[in-house]
């Protein structure tokens, strides 16, 4: 484990922010002219080319266990984003969204898409299997030792790593993490046929066992037929990079094993009432996309959250993207361009050093 690292106080995040980046004017300028639109809407502007940079992938240690991180590192950051993905928790189906998003804020931030344990290329926990608390807790460790930086930190939680960035939220109290959570998975639709059906598979430890099999045999086909396979599944839109993603680190054994049993974890802790009371209080912290026709995160769920949560912000993406937006380039980057107007927006009102 880690040493523990006490939160950092506002005011240090201030002092060693303007250290980093003298001028904060000048990081405006930065991100304006580097992704300075007026509305979400990305038919008339192409995506600027001079803060163009590929994110890379390496494995490190955070826990004791290896994760998969997939960066991309800015030499003058004056912000840390932490991308927190849904489940499968493959950082790799961020890259184009991660790339994207650098290149949307102008090379102002580094950006980290850090990867759930065991959901990786390699099982480097030897073949244990990690709950959805195991894996909030792995991201708690990861933000103590991202604060060593001293650079704010903004949190994007997809799908249910939404409901990871509220819990690694709850943790850090007296520091403003500002969190944006995309396509929420915050507590369970029982109108959801697929909703049920993974259940029914993620509570058995036999369908479990045998549908992890069945994805490892596909794995050990040919390239080009497990490659075609999961193209179909994905659909017409998915990337190359999505499908070398699934293929490379969800067509395993171990992999899929995890992925379910998270899922386990996940149908049982959702049965609860979300933290409305919690919302309220960091309503000024955190933001939320929702697509129109997603069962993860329905409209129900964006009428119940501005009921419960006056005031948080509220958008619905209307562009025709899923729920897994980071699987097409389309949908990743304009997903990166929503989120890049949110983070402009606070740095222009100065919210996250007040």
């Amino acid at each position: 484990m880690p040493p523990s690292i006490s939160p950092i106080t506002l005011s240090s995040i201030r002092c060693n922010f303007r250290l980093s980046c003298p001028i904060l004017p000048q990081l405006k300028r930065r991100m304006k002219s580097a992704a300075g639109y007026k509305s979400c809407s990305m038919d008339d502007e192409e995506l600027p080319s001079t803060y163009r940079k590929r994110a890379t992938a390496r494995n490190c240690l955070v826990s004791g266990f290896s994760t998969e991180l997939l960066e991309v590192e800015s030499e003058e950051a004056s912000l840390n984003v932490v991308v927190i993905p849904g489940n499968p928790g493959v950082a790799s189906f961020y890259k184009d969204f991660v790339e994207a998003l650098y290149e949307q804020l102008g090379g102002c931030a580094s950006i980290t898409a850090i990867g759930h344990i065991s959901h990786s290329r390699q099982d480097m926990a030897y073949g244990r299997m990690f709950s959805l608390q195991e894996q909030i807790n792995h991201k708690v460790a990861f933000i103590k030792e991202l604060q060593n930086k001293h650079l704010p930190i903004i949190l994007i939680g997809h799908s249910i790593g939404s409901y990871v960035c509220i819990e690694v939220l709850k943790r850090f109290p007296e520091q403003e993490i500002f969190s944006i959570f995309l396509y929420p998975f915050l507590t369970l639709n029982t109108s959801s046929s697929t909703q049920y059906m993974i259940g029914v598979l993620a509570r058995s430890s036999l369908l479990s066992a045998t549908f992890s099999c069945l994805v490892a045999l596909l794995g050990s086909f040919p390239a080009r037929i497990s490659g075609a396979v999961v193209s179909r599944i994905l659909g017409p839109s998915c990337s190359t990079t999505a499908v070398d993603a699934a293929c490379t680190c969800l067509m395993k054994y171990h992999t899929m094993r995890n992925v379910l049993f998270m899922a386990k974890t996940e149908f049982d802790k959702l049965t609860e009432e979300p933290d409305w009371r919690f919302m309220k209080e960091k309503k000024k912290q955190i933001a939320f996309l929702f697509g129109v026709d997603d069962h993860w995160g329905p409209l129900s769920l964006f009428e119940e959250i501005s009921r419960q949560v006056p005031g948080a912000p509220l958008s619905i993406e209307r562009e025709g993207h899923t729920h897994s937006f980071s699987c097409s380039e389309a949908g990743s980057i304009w997903v990166a361009h929503h989120v890049a107007n949110l983070i402009k927006s606070r740095v222009s009102n100065q919210e996250l050093w007040r």
